[in-house]
């Protein structure tokens, strides 16, 4: 039996009084009587039913049947864990026993339904987390914009009504979250399909080393280069969800006069970076350093290499797409294919075995230099260079999309081939109150410092300067 300590999730998350509530908020809140998992689910349901191509399957039968179980344990002071009862949503690349994985293509929406839970899905399940249903995405996974054109483009407005793209290709998961149907989704992300959306959409974006959570039962892309991770409202939600993946200890807070964290001013300072995006960087580095961080302003060498040997090389993830994806690609299904995701795949169909090797040679060349080059920092970064672009001329212009695209993904793309654990942080809004976003990476493996680093950010911004 879990029990609750209600004392670790009395601090709200940075939002206001009047925002949406955070998983573990709406824990405490089942713990103390005042919500109730079964109307919070029915609540949550009729939000998702109303949404337009947030979700490309419900599950409402199952979700009624794991809150009305959830409520029983809180009544009964037995609750299976810190996010009992909390709905949550999953990409549609994750098997849910009973419903078909369509990963965003219209050819498999007759595809036979999973006979099983995907790993991760049956593990928050034993935590108690409510499932509401499966999001949208980009086809194949394959977009850093979150275009569908079978089951619609998931959207945020902006403040003047102009509807802005949602970010890719966990879409649906980020605006799930953002327009308040559920407090935490789950989404992959292969180069850059979490942080991304988290950014665009002012949310917490975790995207893991990629042996960290188990694979099993999760539609792939790109089988070196797939990680999975939650999209949530708060670092905390984020940590809760791989404590109860993992298995370990809960995560305390880094000390953050102990915290080492490098800049990269050429990246930070690139004319590609809007100037909204750079200024609240600089903003939330400078209260880093107030609260005593180490703000190390040097050139990361190895940074710099990874995006250079993507620019020359072409993506690692292109050809491992274009390997995953052959057959359909020969086959008449392939006509069903959003042209541009088609248009990507075939891309890769030409590059050398060489180039491939080469990559997998150099990513553990470059991998090994940022290990030596950080030495214990983390790296901080933009997540992405911009805010989220208007939806309208991208689905219009099919060289305005690739070009978008491409920009979209390039810092994100490096992180990815590096295998750098991260999570994308909201760090303010532009004029237009379009959202920014940074980020705080490690090498790969070393999840945990990211992780604390980020729960002692979140509970530093939780408070005004």
């Amino acid at each position: 039996m879990y029990i609750f300590n209600k004392a670790l999730f009395s601090e709200p998350f940075m939002n206001d009084l009047h925002a949406p509530l955070d998983g573990s908020t709406l824990a405490a809140a089942y713990a103390d009587g005042t919500q109730d998992p079964v109307d919070v689910f029915e609540a949550a349901a009729e939000r998702a039913q109303d949404s337009e191509a947030v979700f490309t399957a419900l599950t409402l039968e199952r979700g009624r049947r794991e809150a009305h179980a959830s409520r029983a344990r809180w009544q009964a002071g037995a609750p299976l864990s810190a996010l009992d009862g909390v709905p949550m949503a999953w990409k549609d690349l994750f098997d849910m026993a009973g419903t078909v994985t369509t990963a965003g293509a219209a050819f498999r929406r007759n595809a036979a339904p999973a006979p099983h839970d995907a790993t991760l899905v049956q593990r928050l399940t034993q935590a108690g987390l409510v499932s509401v249903g499966k999001t949208n995405l980009s086809e194949l996974a394959y977009s850093g914009l979150g275009l569908n054109p079978h089951f619609g483009t998931p959207t945020l407005p902006s403040h003047s009504g102009e509807a802005r793209v949602p970010g890719g290709s966990s879409s649906g998961s980020a605006i799930a979250v953002a327009t308040a149907i559920v407090p935490i989704a789950m989404g992959t992300d292969t180069a850059g399909s979490i942080r991304i959306p988290a950014a665009f959409n002012g949310l917490v974006g975790y995207r893991s080393s990629r042996q960290r959570y188990s694979a099993h039962g999760v539609f792939s892309l790109a089988r070196s280069l797939d990680a999975l991770g939650p999209i949530t409202r708060s670092v905390r939600d984020a940590l809760a969800i791989d404590q109860f993946l993992t298995g370990g200890p809960a995560v305390q807070p880094a000390d953050l006069r102990n915290l080492h964290v490098r800049v990269d001013d050429t990246t930070l300072n690139d004319p590609r970076v809007d100037a909204a995006v750079r200024d609240n960087l600089h903003h939330c580095l400078q209260r880093l350093g107030q609260a005593g961080a180490r703000i190390d302003r040097r050139p990361v060498h190895a940074w710099h290499a990874t995006l250079d040997c993507i620019a020359e090389h072409g993506w690692l993830g292109a050809a491992e797409a274009f390997a995953r994806h052959e057959a359909l690609l020969d086959s008449p299904e392939a006509e069903q294919l959003d042209p541009r995701v088609r248009k990507r795949l075939e891309a890769a169909r030409t590059l050398p075995a060489s180039v491939q090797l080469h990559l997998y040679e150099r990513r553990a060349l470059l991998q090994a230099r940022l290990k030596a080059e950080l030495d214990g920092a983390l790296l901080v970064t933009p997540t992405v260079a911009h805010v989220a672009p208007l939806l309208a001329p991208l689905a219009q212009d099919d060289v305005l999309f690739a070009s978008t695209n491409l920009a979209t993904l390039r810092l994100t793309m490096a992180g990815s081939l590096l295998d750098m654990p991260g999570i994308a942080l909201p760090s303010g809004v532009d004029r237009a109150g379009l959202a920014t976003s940074w980020l705080l990476a490690g090498c790969s493996g070393d999840d945990t410092p990211v992780l604390r680093a980020a729960l002692a950010v979140e509970q530093l911004f939780a408070h005004p300067a």
